[in-house]
C-alpha cells in the first residue's frame, strides 16, 4: 500500500518546485496511475499514455494541492481515473462521428461514371440475350421488360403458362450464366 503521508509531503515538495521530490512521487505512483488507467481503458498502450498525461498534469499542478481536502493519493487517483474515463468518452465520441458521418456521406458515383457502367451493363445484357433461344428471348423479354405477367406472356406467344414458366426460368438461368462469365 502507497504510504499517503510520503506521498503527501512527496506532493507538498513537489508543489514548492523540489524535483526530486517529484521524482520520488512518480516512482511510488506511477504504478497506482497506470493500474487505474489500465482498468478503465483495457488497453495497455493507452493506459501508458494517459498514466504519463497523469503524471504530467500532477506535475503542472502539484501546487493546488491541499491536504485539508483529501490525501494525495485520492486526488491522484481521482485525476488519473478522470483522465482515464475522459479517454473512453473521447474514443467513443469519435467512433459515433465517424459512423455518423458514414451513413451520411453520399455514396453516388459521379454521373458520367454512372452513365457509362449502366451503358456497359446494358450491352453486357443485350449480348447475353442474344444467346437465349428466340423463345426464351421473348418470354424473358416481355415478362421483365413488358411487364407482362406470366399468363398475358403465354397469351402473348400462344403457349400454356407451364411453358411460358419455363421458358423464363431457363432464359434467366442462361442469363445469369452469361453475365457471370462476364464480369
Amino acid at each position: 500500500m502507497v504510504d499517503t503521508v510520503s506521498a503527501e509531503s512527496l506532493l507538498l515538495r513537489a508543489g514548492q518546485g523540489e524535483d526530486e521530490a517529484f521524482a520520488d512521487l512518480y516512482d511510488l505512483m506511477a504504478p497506482r496511475a497506470y493500474g487505474i488507467c489500465l482498468r478503465v481503458l483495457r488497453d495497455r498502450a493507452q493506459a501508458e499514455e494517459v498514466a504519463q498525461e497523469v503524471l504530467i498534469e500532477v506535475w503542472r499542478t502539484a501546487a493546488r494541492f491541499d491536504a485539508q481536502r483529501g490525501s494525495a493519493l485520492a486526488w491522484i487517483t481521482t485525476i488519473a481515473h478522470r483522465r482515464a474515463v475522459d479517454r473512453v468518452r473521447s474514443s467513443q465520441a469519435a467512433g459515433d462521428r465517424e459512423r455518423r458521418a458514414a451513413a451520411e456521406a453520399d455514396f453516388t458515383m459521379d454521373p458520367v461514371a454512372d452513365a457509362a457502367a449502366r451503358r456497359i451493363e446494358h450491352r453486357q445484357v443485350r449480348r447475353c440475350l442474344k444467346a437465349l433461344t428466340e423463345l426464351q428471348h421473348r418470354a424473358v423479354t416481355l415478362a421483365y421488360y413488358g411487364g407482362y405477367t406470366y399468363q398475358q406472356v403465354a397469351g402473348l406467344l400462344d403457349a400454356a403458362v407451364p411453358t411460358v414458366k419455363s421458358r423464363i426460368r431457363d432464359g434467366l438461368v442462361k442469363l445469369r450464366d452469361c453475365l457471370e462469365a462476364s464480369r
